[in-house]
C-alpha cells in the first residue's frame, strides 16, 4: 500500500481520504533547500516521533521515538550532518530544525525519506508528515490534523511508501 498525496489538499491511503496541506509553493520535481516546495516522487518512510507530554504514543507498526528537548534535524547544506537527526548542543554552529517546539506542529511527525540515503547538499531536508491546526501551507512538509495522523499511523506498515504528485 502507498500513501498518495494526490494534490495540495488531499492525502489518500487505501479507502481513506484525508485533508492535508503541502509546501507554500506546491510540489516540485527539482526541490531545493528553502524553496518552500514539497518534493515530488515516491519515498520510503521512517520512524514516527512524538511528544509524550502532549500526545499519546501512536499505535503503529512503525518504530516510535520520543522527542527529547535536545533533538534537531540538520538543514544546513554546509554540514556533514545535513538532513540527519542531530543532538543539539550549546556551541552547535549549524542550522537545524528544532523538533521539541513550543507550538504543536511536531508533537507527532513521520520521517519522509527524501534526499536521505545518498544525501545531496541543497536538495532539501527535514521533509516530514507533521501536524496542522488550520491547513496553512508548510515549508515543504505534508501536514495533517492530529486525529487523521493517529488514524494513518495505525494503517501504515514498515514497507509503506509515500507518493507525492
Amino acid at each position: 500500500m502507498r500513501i498518495i498525496v494526490k494534490n495540495k489538499e488531499t492525502l489518500l491511503y487505501d479507502e481513506f481520504e484525508f485533508k492535508c496541506s503541502i509546501g507554500k509553493n506546491g510540489s516540485n520535481n527539482n526541490k531545493k533547500e528553502g524553496d518552500k516546495t514539497t518534493p515530488k516522487g515516491v519515498f520510503r518512510i521512517g520512524n514516527i516521533f512524538y511528544r509524550p507530554d502532549r500526545v499519546n504514543k501512536p499505535t503503529s507498526n512503525l518504530r516510535t521515538v520520543i522527542i527529547k528537548k535536545n533533538m534537531g534535524w540538520c538543514d544546513d547544506p554546509s554540514s556533514r550532518f545535513y538532513n540527519k537527526l542531530i543532538k543539539i548542543k550549546k556551541n552547535l554552529n549549524i542550522s537545524y530544525e528544532k523538533l521539541y517546539r513550543s507550538d504543536s506542529k511536531y508533537d507527532l511527525l513521520l520521517i519522509i525519506k527524501y534526499n536521505f540515503k545518498k544525501v545531496i547538499k541543497n536538495k532539501g531536508s527535514a521533509i516530514f508528515l507533521h501536524l496542522t491546526k488550520n491547513y496553512s501551507p508548510t515549508q515543504g512538509c505534508i501536514a495533517l490534523k492530529k486525529k487523521d495522523f493517529f488514524i494513518l499511523s495505525k494503517l501504515i506498515k514498515n514497507d509503506t511508501k509515500i507518493k507525492i504528485n
